[in-house]
């Protein structure tokens, strides 16, 4: 590689200074004509010359200064008022409307006034001007129309090297920002790593509107959709942080560490109260915690994943991802790494009566767990290679519905806003797949390679236009969708509530015929005399099923042909 420096010095500051003086004019030399030479020029006519005695310049492009834009409050204050009249006492103002509306003037204008406000109150609801003539001719074509999806902005962590996007939040004021919470999930890693975060401005994708800087990486984040300049982080050393954006990145307060979490907090949701400082948090030391930011010094309540109901830490299972949904202020979803889903409530009476109902979903951590926007009793997962739809309506069964088997780890989900039916899952090849179960239950209506990278965070803005989804080197991508997948139609809601309807009552008559089966082999186990099972042939029976399996899995991939013997050796 060429390297080189450039040194810039005046011409004053070195070498043998030039002076100049006033001479008279001198001939140096003199060379007279030659008219043999004449024979070899020839003559140009016309002759154009230009001759431009200012400077020569280069047209070219440079990346000039950002302009530093800040953002002040305004005092408005009420006015309109006489001199005399306070506007802040209510005796003085009250006084003064009671004499005014005394005054002629006043009743004549309102009369007035009148008059005119019911001539177009009734012109409004004789002419609807916002009525759809052609609504549907506008749905035939939005059905021939294929769905699609392309990448519009890309946002990359200013930091070397590169950290993973475990967290993804969009602005609650129309979306015009999203916050990214950066923090490598690799073992002792984070330690040499940078611990910022960012919240970045869709229209300024090259440099961070805000830095947050925790003291250790924040794993989650989450804007208050109540108070916008209000934040929340859960960091990676277990404590919980908040921000006021209004006074910069620094955190406002943050959890004693005696009294947070033991291991990394993946989850971390703002509470619906009056005052809008409520949050819970929700980590894989198999703890729940609940918080005011007014009073962070401890959790005012505390819930242990304790399955057994018996309210031990030692038998909690770990949280890998948490859900609440607004509309359900006293429930929540609790995705563990075991594989279970918890679903609980806030409101029993004692810790253990509020882990209300266990679902057994993946092989797996279960990486994302989320509500359906329209039904909220319908509920979203996904772990180990699968997708699977739930209802807290069938308990201790299996789920509705189900993808297929991927080749690739499935790492998050979420709903469409818009869509009752339309969700989105994200690959460990960098895939995003759009599924409309409406139309396609096996296979995605859309898949599209976002990255070479794994893809760990997705999250979908309220309009559902846009979805950003994060990979594992810090790059976060934003897609926008086609107006296809992100506009209801007539009877959407409709047809997938009897679908989801359907499929549950379908489970329902599985599980209640699989029990029936389950106890008739129990009553025929008891009619039978004990008899003691070989061993040896039970282990060569599963051998040979073993091998059987082998052999189908492998003439279904063309491995091996149909008439083709193998043995394998253990």
């Amino acid at each position: 590689m060429e390297i080189k420096y450039e040194y810039s010095r005046k011409r004053s500051e070195f070498g043998r200074p030039c002076v100049f003086s006033d001479l008279l004019a001198e001939v140096t030399v003199n060379i007279p004509p030659d008219p043999a030479l004449a024979d070899d020029f020839i003559p140009q006519d016309p002759v154009d010359f230009a001759v431009q005695e200012g400077p020569v310049l280069a047209g070219h492009e440079v990346n000039t200064e950002r302009s530093q834009v800040t953002i002040r409050g305004v005092n408005h204050v009420e006015g309109g008022w006489p001199k005399h009249v306070d506007p802040k006492n209510q005796e003085l103002t009250t006084r003064y409307r009671e004499e005014v509306e005394r005054e002629e003037v006043y009743t004549k204008t309102i009369q007035r006034l009148g008059f005119v406000v019911e001539h177009y109150i009734k012109q409004n609801n004789t002419i609807d001007i916002y009525e759809e003539y052609f609504e549907e001719e506008e749905e035939e074509d939005e059905d021939e129309e294929h769905p699609s999806a392309k990448i519009i902005c890309v946002i990359r962590d200013p930091n070397n090297p590169r950290r993973m996007c475990t967290h993804l939040s969009w602005h609650p004021d129309g979306n015009r920002a999203v916050a990214v919470a950066y923090c490598s999930l690799d073992f002792q890693e984070s330690r040499t790593l940078s611990s910022d975060s960012y919240v970045w401005d869709v229209e300024k994708p090259y440099t961070p509107e805000l830095t947050l800087k925790p003291s250790s990486p924040v794993v989650t984040l989450e804007y208050n959709s109540k108070d916008w300049y209000h934040m929340l982080g859960g960091c990676y050393n277990g404590q919980i942080v908040y921000w006021d954006t209004r006074k910069g990145g620094l955190p406002m307060e943050m959890t004693p560490v005696e009294f947070s979490h033991r291991d990394p907090v993946y989850g971390a949701y703002w509470l619906p109260s009056r005052t809008g400082t409520e949050c819970f948090s929700g980590s894989t030391d198999g703890q729940v915690l609940w918080w005011d930011i007014r009073k962070l010094s401890q959790p005012s309540e505390r819930l242990v994943l304790d399955i057994s109901r018996q309210d031990q830490l030692k038998d909690a299972l770990g949280a890998s991802s948490l859900d609440f949904a607004p509309v359900l202020p006293t429930k929540f979803l609790v995705g563990t790494e075991q594989g279970i889903i918890i679903s609980c409530n806030r409101d029993a009476k004692t810790p253990p009566e509020k882990i209300a109902n266990i679902f057994r979903s993946h092989i797996g951590a279960v990486y994302r767990v989320t509500r359906n926007p329209f039904f909220p009793k319908v509920f979203l997962s996904v772990g180990d290679w699968t997708a699977r739809i739930w209802t807290e309506e069938l308990m201790d069964s299996s789920s509705i519905m189900e993808t297929r088997y991927h080749s690739s780890y499935l790492m998050n989900t979420c709903w469409s806003p818009v869509k009752p039916a339309v969700f989105f899952t994200v690959r460990s090849d960098g895939v995003l797949d759009i599924w409309d179960i409406l139309f396609h239950q096996k296979e995605p209506s859309l898949s599209v390679k976002v990255s070479n990278d794994p893809l760990l965070s997705l999250c979908s803005q309220d309009n559902g236009r846009i979805v950003s989804c994060a990979t594992k080197m810090g790059n976060v991508s934003l897609l926008e969708l086609s107006p296809g997948l992100c506009t209801i139609r007539k009877n959407e809601k409709t047809l997938t509530s009897t679908m989801f309807e359907r499929e549950a009552r379908r489970e329902k008559v599985l599980q209640d015929k699989y029990k029936e089966r389950l106890l008739r082999e129990q009553e025929q186990l008891r009619a039978q005399p004990e008899q003691q099972e070989d061993a040896v042939q039970i282990f060569q029976q599963a051998r040979e099923d073993f091998l059987a399996s082998i052999k189908a899995e492998r003439r279904r991939r063309g491995l091996e042909a149909p008439g083709e013997t193998g043995q394998l050796c253990s």
